[in-house]
C-alpha cells in the first residue's frame, strides 16, 4: 500500500477535523503521561527541552524541543511533536502559558516529531507553516515514520493522522509577521532533512535552530540528510549571532557550545570522508581512521558515529 493511500493528508480539512474532534472526545487529557512544560527563553519566547536519548514509551516518541512565542494576536508553536496525545500534551503545557489560542504551528523539517501532531493543531484551527521542501520528504517518509513510531509507542500512537503543512513558504529567506511579532525564516536547502528551516526572532534576539545544531548530544545524519547544506545552513547562525540559541535538541545555548557539539563533528566528518574519496580509501577502512574522540563526549556519539560516517561518504562521493 502505497503512503497516498495511508496518510490522509488531505482533501477534507473537515474530515481530519471530524476525525480527531471523535479521536479528542474518547481520550482524557487528564490522563496523559507526557509531562511538558515550558520555560522562559526570553521575554514572551519559551522552550520545552525534549529528553536527549532515543524515543520511548516515557517521552512518547517526543525527544525533541518545541518552541512558543506569544504575540497579542494569538500564539505561535515552533514543532508540533510527535503524535496525537503528544500535541494534546503540548497544547495543554501551551495554555499553562497563555489563554491566546494557538494560531500558528511552524514545522521546522521533516522528521516526525516536527510535524506528525500537525493534525490536532489543524482540528483547533491553527495554520500550520513549513517549507516547500519539507513537503515531499514528510509524503516519502511520513508512513514511515508512523509505523515505527507504532512499533516503540503501541497505543500511545493510535489516533495520529499525518498532516501536511497547510501554508508552504519557498524563499531561502522569508518573514511573517503576527500581532506585531516578527518571524523569519532561514533555509538554505535542507541540513538533517530536507526541509530544515530555522526561525528567528529579530526583537527577542532567539533563534530556534530546528535539527541544524543538536548540543549535549550526537546529531544525526540521515539519508535524507546533506552535511553541506547544513554546514551552509550554519553559517546563517553565525551571521546573526543570537543571544538566546534553542537547538533541536538539547538545552538551550550559546553559538559556541553549538559550533563546537555540532559545527566541528561535521566539519571534521567532511573533510575526513572527502580525503578519504579523492584518496580512493574504501568506505569501511574510511569510517575507522575517523577520529571520532573529540566527539565521543556526547551522548549517542558511539551508537550514531558508524551510520553518520557512512552515509557523509556516500554523500562526498556523490559530489
Amino acid at each position: 500500500m502505497t503512503i497516498d493511500h495511508t496518510i490522509h493528508f488531505h482533501r477534507s480539512a473537515r474530515a481530519i477535523q471530524a476525525l480527531l474532534a471523535l479521536l479528542l472526545s474518547l481520550t482524557s487529557v487528564s490522563a496523559l503521561a507526557l509531562d511538558i512544560v515550558f520555560r522562559p527563553v526570553a521575554p514572551g519566547v519559551y522552550a520545552f527541552i525534549g529528553d536527549t536519548g532515543p524515543r520511548s514509551i516515557d517521552n512518547e516518541g517526543l525527544n525533541a524541543n518545541i518552541g512558543l512565542v506569544l504575540t497579542p494576536a494569538g500564539a505561535v508553536l515552533i514543532d508540533s511533536g510527535a503524535t496525537l496525545r503528544g500535541a494534546q500534551a503540548i497544547h495543554q503545557a501551551v495554555k499553562a502559558v497563555t489563554p491566546l489560542p494557538v494560531k500558528w504551528v511552524i514545522n521546522t523539517g521533516g522528521q516526525d516529531h516536527r510535524w506528525l501532531g500537525n493534525g490536532y493543531f489543524v482540528s483547533q484551527g491553527a495554520e500550520v507553516i513549513a517549507h516547500a521542501n519539507a513537503r515531499p520528504d514528510m509524503v516519502d517518509r511520513g508512513n514511515d515514520h508512523l509505523q515505527a513510531l507504532r512499533a516503540t509507542l503501541g497505543a500511545k500512537a493510535d489516533g495520529t493522522v499525518p498532516t501536511l503543512p497547510t501554508r508552504l513558504l519557498t524563499g531561502n529567506d522569508d518573514k511573517l509577521e503576527l500581532g506585531g511579532v516578527v518571524l523569519e525564516f532561514k533555509h538554505r536547502g535542507g541540513a538533517h532533512t530536507p526541509g530544515d528551516t530555522m526561525v528567528w526572532l529579530p526583537q527577542k534576539n532567539v533563534l530556534f535552530a530546528g535539527d541544524v545544531v543538536y548540543v549535549d548530544r550526537m546529531l544525526g545524519v540521515l539519508p535524507v540528510s546533506n552535511t553541506r547544506r547544513w554546514l551552509d545552513t550554519f553559517a546563517v547562525i553565525e551571521q546573526l549571532g543570537p543571544q538566546f540559541l534553542v537547538p533541536g535538541h538539547g538545552r538551550v545555548t550559546t553559538v559556541a557550545t553549538a559550533k563546537a557539539d555540532s559545527r566541528a563533528y561535521l566539519q571534521a566528518l567532511r573533510a575526513h570522508m572527502k580525503k578519504a574519496v579523492d584518496d580512493g580509501v574504501d568506505v569501511s577502512a574510511a569510517i575507522k581512521s575517523f577520529d571520532a574522540a573529540p566527539f565521543m563526549r556526547l551522548l549517542n556519539a558511539a551508537e550514531l558515529m558508524p551510520g553518520n560516517a557512512s552515509r557523509t561518504y556516500l554523500e562526498l562521493e556523490r559530489e
